[in-house]
């Protein structure tokens, strides 16, 4: 797919007007979902499409829900305050992105050396997360589900090599979230830019470095025309939720069986966009680096160990932040990472582990 079929994000419409309540035609709700990305971007664009088309066909049309993509109603990165404001009445993003909000809705999202796809979900649905997710995003008047995930995000794109720590200080280099801290105390200058903003920035030098998902959605937006190495893992991201926020009014108001809809179209959608991006990401990689010239590379083990060091300096400083929630959200995923996580020795680690050595993969 064309990179330049994403770019396009349009002009903004017209001043939207609050609502006061979901808007109704002919005995139907008509709700707006606005997103934080271009209109089908591979991955999480894709993923927003198939979040209103399920909310509309679980409720018998009862819902309809129509998508407008970054820019055509609210800027990307305004969805939250707008389903907020009652601007739209839903959306779909990523919890990295509202870290100015609170620090610990970026806990919701990913964590640097943090949870996988399937334990970032098992924490929300069996360790107690959902509740603190609730509750912190109630303070801003909005209802949340997780409804996907990319998996495994990777390290970044780089114009140069990387062969020590010293490599990365002073390089200017586009992420989000609890990564974005982690990089900025290896000496980075972290960038929070758009998907098509880190483009422009690496081929204009404005950055020399940048991560934003994974295969499938980095090679439509073209990143391998400017940047060859391509590094893993990404630890700063091991998985990244995608969301919805549901204003809450709006939620609140819905009968019973429309409750169940909205939140077993999110929870459903949670395992299909997880496994679509892997098995993308896995096609979309080959090609790359068959076709494209691009470069695989792993970290030193020395640039890992001082991300390791670097995030459990961000993990320290959340677990003594002034706002109590915040705290408490903290040392749940602890606790659920720790416990899941010495499981996985044996669980999963190990499959992996022995497959590799007998398969080579």
């Amino acid at each position: 797919m064309q990179r330049r079929a994403f770019l396009k994000t349009g002009a903004m419409g017209a001043a939207a007007t609050a609502l006061a309540s979901p808007a109704i035609a002919q005995g139907k709700m008509q709700w707006k979902l606005v997103t934080a990305w271009p209109k089908n971007l591979p991955g999480p664009g894709v993923a927003a499409q198939m979040l209103a088309d399920r909310i509309t066909t679980l409720s018998g049309g009862r819902i309809e829900v129509k998508l407008f993509a970054a820019g055509e109603l609210v800027p990307g990165r305004g969805v939250f305050d707008a389903v907020s404001e009652g601007t739209a009445e839903l959306y779909h993003a990523v919890p990295a992105y509202w870290g100015s909000k609170s620090k610990g809705i970026l806990l919701f999202g990913s964590q640097p050396f943090g949870l996988r796809a399937d334990e970032q979900f098992g924490w929300l649905y069996h360790g107690g997360g959902q509740a603190l997710y609730d509750e912190m995003y109630g303070r801003f008047g909005i209802k949340p589900f997780l409804c996907g995930n990319s998996g495994p995000q990777w390290g970044g794109w780089f114009k140069t090599e990387i062969n020590s720590v010293e490599d990365l200080k002073g390089l200017k280099f586009r992420t989000t979230g609890l990564a974005s801290e982690m990089a900025s105390k290896l000496g980075m200058a972290a960038e929070a830019t758009s998907g098509p903003a880190m483009f422009q920035g690496l081929q204009t030098g404005a950055l020399d470095a940048g991560e934003f998902i994974g295969p499938w959605t980095d090679s439509a937006l073209g990143y391998y025309q400017v940047a060859k190495n391509y590094y893993w893992p990404g630890v700063g991201e091991p998985s990244s939720a995608e969301e919805c926020g549901v204003n809450a009014d709006v939620f609140a108001e819905l009968p019973d069986d429309l409750k169940q809809v909205v939140s077993l179209a999110c929870e459903s959608l949670y395992n299909p966009v997880w496994t679509e991006y892997t098995t993308k990401h896995a096609l979309a990689l080959k090609k790359m680096v068959e076709e494209d010239g691009v470069q695989v590379k792993m970290f030193p083990s020395d640039v890992i160990e001082a991300m390791g060091t670097a995030a459990a300096e961000v993990i320290s400083e959340l677990r003594e932040d002034e706002d109590e929630l915040v705290r408490r959200i903290t040392e749940s995923f602890i606790s659920y990472r720790d416990s899941v996580g010495g499981y996985m020795t044996y669980a999963d680690n190990g499959q992996m582990n022995a497959r590799a050595s007998v398969m080579g993969y």
